[in-house]
């Protein structure tokens, strides 16, 4: 019998599993990847007794896998925020989905605990662009500023490095970030302690420098977009910069894109006055996916640039 991990190695599915193993410990296979590394329960050869728990990776993405997992006879519990599909029903799997805009899997991991590793839900809260409910949830457990502002950067930096084309983009690899969060009940003991939230701060005030100074052009009233170059540094800083512009301009959806040879790669924010949409955009084409606030296209051909443009259009039609 094994148990397996299986999470996004973003902000959220680190903060995610670490709440769940502080609670409970166990000597577990971690699979994960960069942020776009979607399909991780196809690295899972899952047999009978196995458990497998999945945090913050997409159900509709990883069907086929789920189903393969449960005939072998494997049990799996699967907490997430993106959009699912159809949920499968069987007495071997547990589902912990919700995909309001204003949660992300560690608050839906916040919730099922009882808050119990709270600050690790804000720090990825933070992570995720939530800015409203990690300030309330700070406020609730009575974080002072500078703290409330510590976790801040702590969720953005570690959302930051899970964005790459592959792990060798990325400053720490999600397996090795996760061991060395995994003794800190507090997040603030584990940035006084280590040297890793100082490293990040250094490599992404750079990516953010060298992407601001990329032209944002207006789509319409209610969307913009950028494109920035097919380089290390502009993979590492797609989401945060997405992120950061969402946050400038609460009123304006934005895709930024990367590009690729014979295409982009793109990061759709949704306004954040208004969340929702981008995961609609997203799944209008084919390596599209995510969730009502936040989305992306892993690949977007050249030849339908503007049919993403239409689609943003559409959905996003701003004071027109």
């Amino acid at each position: 019998m094994k148990f397996y991990d299986v999470y996004n190695g973003d902000a959220d599915g680190l903060c995610a599993l670490l709440q769940l193993r502080l609670n409970e410990p166990r000597d577990t296979v971690l699979v994960s990847g960069v942020k776009r590394d979607n399909a991780l329960l196809e690295r899972v050869d899952a047999q009978r007794g196995d458990e497998i728990t999945v945090l913050d990776v997409s159900l509709d993405v990883n069907r086929d896998a789920l189903e393969r997992a449960l005939q072998n006879g494997a049990r799996v519990s699967w907490f997430d925020h993106h959009h699912p599909g159809k949920i499968p029903v069987s007495p071997a799997f547990v589902s912990h989905i919700d995909t309001d805009p204003a949660t992300c899997t560690s608050l839906i991991v916040d919730r099922y605990l009882g808050g119990k590793f709270r600050l690790w839900a804000i720090v990825a809260a933070f992570g995720d662009n939530l800015e409203q409910p990690a300030r309330h949830l700070a406020g609730a457990v009575g974080l002072a500023a500078p703290q409330t502002e510590l976790l801040r950067d702590l969720g953005i930096c570690l959302n930051y490095n899970a964005y790459g084309e592959t792990v060798d983009d990325l400053l720490y690899s999600p397996i090795e970030l996760f061991r060395n969060m995994s003794s800190f009940t507090d997040p603030r003991e584990f940035v006084h302690s280590t040297d890793i939230l100082a490293a990040l701060q250094v490599q992404i005030h750079e990516d953010l420098t060298r992407a601001q100074a990329v032209r944002v052009k207006p789509i319409a009233p209610g969307s913009a977009f950028a494109v920035l170059p097919d380089t290390g540094w502009s993979r590492r800083v797609l989401g945060v910069y997405a992120n950061e512009l969402a946050r400038r301009e609460p009123h304006t959806a934005h895709a930024i894109m990367v590009e690729r040879a014979g295409g982009y790669k793109v990061s759709i924010r949704a306004p954040i006055a208004e969340p929702r949409g981008a995961s609609d955009v997203a799944r209008a084409f084919d390596s599209g996916g995510g969730r009502l606030g936040a989305a992306g296209i892993d690949f977007l051909p050249s030849a339908e640039l503007d049919r993403l443009f239409v689609v943003m259009r559409d959905t996003f039609p701003g004071d027109r």
